[in-house]
């Protein structure tokens, strides 16, 4: 095998390990990859790429210090720097991995971001094709315009706007002057908006203050229930 056909296969493969798609796509559409040394061993399916590691499919592109792709696992990781790109999605952590089943871990200062939300933690499940679905299990912060969203365990639905929070769950939204928080939080952005609070809930707008255990907020008009 040639070595600048060797390194278009392993193009197409990490690619498709960064940005879910599978080997057989990924192999049909332009990819590159640069680093300091590429290894492809055909009889484990592994390839190997160490030392300023660009990969690039389309508009999409990674870069790190170090990756890694089973081509029969499907599984693929790249480590140190990570800075990946896909559509409005930017990433950036010190890990990520890939399970060819369109489920990325991310470790290691995580950031994310897509037009005007945010996402952050230690560690970050990612799923872009359930609705850009991000799961923080160990605590972390969730942004869109709307406000702030903070909790021991978050999980996201950013093209839905649809957030939850379990633990110290915490919603600071100065566009709509309100503070609430509670044991849970059950936040919905889009069209008749509203937010769920149960446990220890409360809520502060301008002068007003509630508290109960179950609070819900109708965030696109003045009304509110306990």
């Amino acid at each position: 095998m040639n070595k600048n056909f060797k390194t278009r296969i392993a193009a197409a493969f990490f690619c498709a390990a960064a940005f879910g798609v599978s080997g057989a796509q990924a192999a049909d559409e332009p990819a590159s990859l640069d680093a300091d040394t590429v290894e492809y061993d055909m009889g484990t399916g592994t390839a190997t790429a160490t030392g300023n590691v660009l990969m690039k499919r389309g508009a999409s592109k990674v870069t790190g210090a170090k990756a890694t792709y089973n081509t029969k696992t499907m599984e693929g990781t790249v480590e140190g720097g990570v800075i990946a790109v896909h559509g409005a999605t930017r990433m950036t952590c010190d890990f990520v991995r890939s399970d060819g089943n369109g489920h990325y871990f991310a470790q290691g200062s995580v950031y994310g971001t897509q037009e005007d939300k945010t996402f952050t933690g230690e560690r970050v499940d990612y799923y872009p094709d359930q609705n850009d679905y991000v799961l923080i299990e160990s605590g972390g912060k969730l942004t869109s315009a709307d406000g702030t969203f903070t909790a021991h365990r978050l999980e996201g639905w950013l093209k839905d706007e649809h957030y939850t929070g379990t633990g110290a769950a915490h919603l600071v939204s100065p566009p709509r002057d309100l503070e609430a928080g509670g044991d849970t939080l059950d936040y919905y952005g889009k069209e008749n908006g509203k937010t769920i609070l149960t446990g220890n809930a409360w809520a502060y707008q301008g002068n007003n203050t509630l508290h109960g255990n179950r609070l819900t907020l109708y965030l696109d008009g003045d009304k509110a229930e306990k």
